[in-house]
């Protein structure tokens, strides 16, 4: 620039568009570098909490580029206890732009959180020969999560417990205490859904019809209550876990000739979702009749 006069307000509003091209700057890089680690895991320190709704803020990140993220009330375990310094894993949701500056929305009660804690802790899911198909969750409570191996010398199951159960302890350890169910996936929509029940014992497994996502499931007439489970967890996850439909039997029950079959019931929702034919409606006179 050429040596010229320059007024005090001149050299103000200069001030403040360099100050302003640099916050935007900072900005861009967080948001940036937050944004490449969306659905990863991050640990953050409680700096505060809410005492009206509940919500925490974290400090997540090291240096210049760490970030406050919120950990909203939705968003925790509930019965959790949280406090001020306490270090927290939490799981990246999604990473927005905001007025404020980027906006980093984090989670503890994302399925996503389970499956990043077993790909840190189990090397065989961390490199691709162990593979997670499916995870059902309810936070603080109990989770199931079929997995498959590529490899068939390796024991999926076994993989992700660990020798003497370590692996999974220390999830279960990170998570609260909230139990873990790890069952086999597998093609047969029947042989998965057995597993998906345990740990009750599965008799028989009949499906619905093909394009109908329903099945029937009996069990001894001791297990019923353990399959269901308490307020009907046990049942709620396996339909959850393997996208079915799950009508819980006892072996003893006989089916009425009147009775409203799942089987029905499922293929009549089916067919009202399906989109009607054009040509398919009553002509007015018709109604009229």
């Amino acid at each position: 620039v050429d040596k010229m006069e320059f007024g005090r307000i001149a050299a103000g509003n200069g001030k403040q568009v360099i100050i302003q091209g640099l916050r935007e700057a900072e900005r861009g890089k967080v948001y940036d570098e937050f944004n490449s680690k969306q659905h990863e895991i991050l640990t953050g320190v409680v700096s505060r909490i809410d005492p009206r709704n509940g919500a925490a803020s974290l400090r997540i990140g090291t240096g210049a580029e760490s970030t406050e993220a919120l950990l909203l009330a939705g968003e925790q375990v509930p019965g959790e206890p949280l406090e001020e310094g306490m270090h927290v894993k939490v799981y990246v949701v999604d990473v927005r732009h905001s007025t404020r500056g980027p906006q980093v929305l984090i989670s503890r009660t994302h399925p996503g959180l389970v499956k990043r804690l077993f790909e840190l802790e189990v090397p065989e899911i961390f490199d691709g020969s162990v593979e997670v198909r499916s995870i059902a969750r309810e936070a603080g409570s109990r989770t199931k999560m079929a997995v498959w191996s590529r490899e068939e010398n390796v024991d999926p199951i076994g993989a992700c417990v660990g020798p003497r159960g370590q692996r999974v302890a220390s999830i279960v350890d990170e998570l609260r205490g909230e139990k873990i169910d790890i069952i086999k996936w597998s093609e047969d929509p029947a042989e998965f859904i057995a597993a998906a029940l345990a740990p009750a014992d599965v008799v028989e497994v009949r499906m619905a019809e093909e394009g109908v996502k329903a099945c029937r499931c009996v069990v001894p007439d001791d297990q019923l209550s353990l399959a269901i489970g308490k307020e009907g967890q046990n049942a709620r996850l396996a339909a959850r876990l393997t996208g079915y439909k799950i009508d819980i039997k006892p072996q003893s029950y006989q089916p009425g000739e009147d009775e409203d079959d799942l089987f029905a019931a499922a293929a009549a929702e089916r067919s009202a979702a399906l989109p009607e034919e054009p040509g398919d409606e009553e002509a007015p006179e018709a109604v009229e009749e």
